[in-house]
C-alpha cells in the first residue's frame, strides 16, 4: 500500500467534501430566495389584479427570478461534479484498502469457458482481476481493457503501455476530470450501435435537393419579415405552397433521421469532453503523444466534429419552442437539420469507430495507470528479447490481501522449463498456478507485478485449472479437460512460447491412464519448446524429473497437524511431498474414516 498516493487521496477527498458542502449551503440559500422571490411575485400580481401598482412592477421579480433558476441549475451541475469526484477518490481508497471487491465493475460480460485461461485464473467476475483494474466509464475502455488482458501483446506494445501508465497515474488531475462523466456514460456509449448509426445509408443525400429546401426555407422566412413588417401574406402563401412537395417527399425520412440522431449525439458528446480534456494535457509518453494527436489533427479530429453535430442537435431542439416552432415548420427547419446530419454523416461517419477506438484505448490506458500508482510495492516486469523465461521473486497473487499473500520464488527456463507441483489439499498447489498466471497476464497487459522482480519473455497463456463438465453441451469433465489440453497443445505451435498452467492433470480418468496420459503430455509441450507448471496428486508422474532429457524440477508444498487442526504455511518447496492430508480433512469435517 502506497502511503503517498493513499494521503494525496485522503487530503483531496476532504478538499472536494469540503466544496460539495459548500454548495449545498448554497444550494439551500438560492431555493430559499426562489421561494421569496416567488411568494413576492404572486404578492404583485394580486396587487397588479387589484390595481394597486403597475404591471411593470413584475419585471424585476420575473428577472430576478429566472437568474436565481439559471444560478440554481449551475450549482446543481457542480454538485453533481463535486459528487462524481468524492466518488472517485472513496472508490480509490477502497481499492488501497483492499475494500473494492463487489463495488466495482465485474466484466461478468467477458466470461468465455472456451478461452484458454480467463476462467481459470480469474479474470473476469465479482472480485476478479478486471473488477480490481477497471476504472473504464466507458463501454469502449472496458472493451479494450478486456481485451488487453485477454490477449498477450508484444514487447514494444507492452513498452509503449508501460510508459504511457506511468505518466497516466501521476496525472490525477485528468484521471478525476475523467471520471466526471458519470456511470450513465458506460450504458450510452455503446461503440456497435453508434458505428452503426454513423455509417449506415444515406437516406438525404442530393445536394441539388438541399439547396432548394434552403432557398424555399429562406423564402419562407422572408414571407414571415414581410408580413410583419405589413407587406401582406401572398409572399408567405407562396413560399408554404412550394415547401409542400418537400415535406411531402422528405418528412417521413427527415423524421426518421432526426429522431435517431439524439442518441448518438449525446453519446459522442461524452466521448468530446474526454478528447477534449486530452487535449489540454501535456504528455511525454510516445503512446499519449500519438493520441493527443489524433485527437487534434487529421481529416476528422473528433472534437470539432463532434461540436459541429451537437450545435446541429440544439439546433433541431430549438423547433420545441413553442414561440419558434410555427417559424419552424413554416421555414422547413426539421428538414434542413436532417440534410446538415446526413451531410455530416457523409464527411465524418467513417471516422466515428476510430474516434471510440481512441477513447477505448485512453480508458484503458487510464486504467493501467491508475492501477500502477495505486500499487507502488510491485514490480514493473522485465521483458526478455532473448530466450524464453519466466523468472519471479517473493510472487504473489495481487488479489490475495497483502497481510495473507505468501510469496514464492518460480523460475522456468530452458534449463529448468517444468515445475511438477505435488502437495497435500488446501496447501497451495492451485494458488501458486494461479499467480503465475494471474501476474503473467498483467505483465504482458503492460501493468505492474505482485513480485520484488519478474522477467519474461513474450507468452502464449494456457491454463486447465478449472475445468468442469457442460450438461448443455453434453461433455464430462474428463472430456472437457482433455479439450482444453488439446486447445493448450495446439497454442504450444503458435509463434510464442507457452507458459502452460495444469492443475491436477487428467484427475477425471484412473490412475493408470492418468499417469501415462500426463507423461505424455508434458513431454509433448517440452518437445515443443513451452514452459509451465503442473500439479498432480499422483506422485507417480514425479518421477518424470529423474528423466535427464526432461530437465523438470520437483517441488512441494506441505501442512502440519497442530491442536488438532490442519495448518499450511503455503511456502513451495524442493522435492516430492512425503504425506497426504486428505484423511485428515475428511476427519476434520465430520466423515468417519
Amino acid at each position: 500500500m502506497s502511503s503517498d498516493i493513499r494521503a494525496i487521496y485522503v487530503a483531496r477527498l476532504a478538499d472536494r467534501e469540503r466544496a460539495s458542502a459548500a454548495l449545498s449551503r448554497r444550494d439551500d440559500l438560492i431555493a430559499r430566495l426562489r421561494l421569496v422571490v416567488f411568494a413576492a411575485a404572486a404578492l404583485l400580481v394580486w396587487a397588479t389584479f387589484r390595481r394597486a401598482v403597475p404591471a411593470w412592477w413584475l419585471v424585476a421579480p420575473a428577472a430576478a427570478f429566472v437568474g436565481l433558476v439559471i444560478t440554481h441549475a449551475r450549482i446543481r451541475s457542480a454538485r453533481t461534479a463535486i459528487e462524481r469526484a468524492i466518488d472517485f477518490h472513496r472508490r480509490a481508497l477502497a481499492r488501497i484498502d483492499e475494500l473494492w471487491a463487489g463495488t466495482g465493475t465485474s466484466g461478468e460480460r467477458y466470461r468465455d469457458p472456451h478461452h484458454p485461461y480467463v476462467d481459470d485464473l480469474d479474470l473476469f467476475g465479482r472480485g476478479s482481476l478486471f473488477e480490481l483494474v477497471c476504472t473504464c466509464r466507458t463501454r469502449p475502455g472496458e472493451d479494450r481493457l478486456a481485451a488487453w488482458l485477454a490477449a498477450p501483446a508484444g514487447l514494444d506494445e507492452i513498452r509503449e503501455r508501460q510508459t504511457a501508465a506511468a505518466e497516466l497515474g501521476g496525472a490525477i488531475d485528468l484521471r478525476e476530470a475523467l471520471s466526471l462523466l458519470g456511470d450513465d456514460a458506460r450504458s450510452e456509449l455503446d461503440r456497435d450501435r453508434i458505428v452503426a448509426w454513423a455509417t449506415g445509408p444515406i437516406q438525404l443525400g442530393s445536394r441539388a435537393a438541399r439547396v432548394l429546401a434552403m432557398v424555399v426555407g429562406l423564402a419562407a422566412a422572408a414571407g414571415l419579415v414581410a408580413w410583419f413588417v405589413g407587406g401582406g401574406a401572398a409572399p408567405l402563401g407562396v413560399a408554404l405552397i412550394l415547401g409542400l412537395p418537400f415535406n411531402a417527399l422528405a418528412g417521413r425520412r427527415s423524421l426518421a433521421i432526426t429522431a435517431a440522431v439524439s442518441e448518438p449525439a449525446r453519446a459522442l458528446g461524452l466521448a468530446e469532453a474526454l478528447f477534449a480534456r486530452l487535449a489540454a494535457e501535456r504528455v511525454a509518453a510516445p503512446r499519449l503523444v500519438a493520441l493527443t494527436g489524433a485527437v487534434s489533427t487529421g481529416a476528422s479530429p473528433p472534437v470539432p466534429a463532434i461540436r459541429s453535430l451537437r450545435r446541429l442537435v440544439d439546433l433541431l431542439d430549438a423547433q420545441r419552442n413553442p414561440i419558434f416552432a410555427p417559424v419552424a415548420l413554416a421555414t422547413l427547419w426539421p428538414i434542413q437539420i436532417a440534410f446538415a446530419i446526413e451531410a455530416w454523416r457523409r464527411r465524418h461517419g467513417s471516422a466515428v469507430a476510430t474516434w471510440l477506438d481512441l477513447l477505448g484505448d485512453l480508458e484503458a490506458l487510464v486504467a493501467l495507470g491508475t492501477y500502477t500508482v495505486e500499487h507502488p510495492a510491485d514490480a514493473l516486469p522485465v521483458l526478455a528479447d532473448g530466450g524464453a523465461c519466466f523468472e519471479a521473486e517473493a510472487l504473489g497473487h495481487p488479489l490475495l490481501p497483502a497481510a495473507r499473500c505468501v510469496r514464492n520464488d518460480v523460475t522456468l527456463d530452458a534449463t529448468r522449463p517444468v515445475l511438477v507441483v505435488s502437495g497435500s489439499n488446501m496447501s497451495g498447489k492451485s494458488t501458486l498456478l494461479r499467480s503465475v498466471g494471474v501476474n503473467a497476464v498483467l505483465a504482458l497487459a503492460g501493468a505492474p507485478v505482485r513480485a520484488a522482480h519478474l522477467r519474461l519473455s513474450p507468452l502464449a497463456i494456457g491454463a486447465s485449472i478449472r475445468t468442469l463438465d457442460s450438461l448443455s453441451e453434453g461433455t464430462s469433465r474428463f472430456y472437457a479437460e482433455i479439450t482444453r489440453i488439446r486447445q493448450i497443445v495446439d497454442l504450444a505451435d503458435g509463434p510464442s512460447t507457452l507458459l502452460f498452467l495444469l492443475d491436477e492433470i487428467l484427475h477425471g480418468t484412473n490412475s493408470h491412464d492418468r499417469r501415462i496420459g500426463a507423461e505424455a503430455i508434458v513431454r509433448g509441450l517440452l518437445r515443443r519448446g513451452a514452459l509451465g507448471l503442473v500439479t498432480t496428486h499422483d506422485l507417480a508422474l514425479t518421477t518424470i524429473a529423474d528423466d535427464p532429457g526432461v530437465h523438470a524440477r520437483n517441488v512441494h508444498f506441505a501442512d502440519h497437524v497442530e491442536d488438532a487442526r490442519m495448518v499450511f504455511d503455503y511456502r513451495m518447496r524442493d522435492g516430492v511431498v512425503t504425506h497426504s492430508n486428505a484423511l485428515a480433512l475428511m476427519r476434520a469435517v465430520g466423515l468417519e474414516v
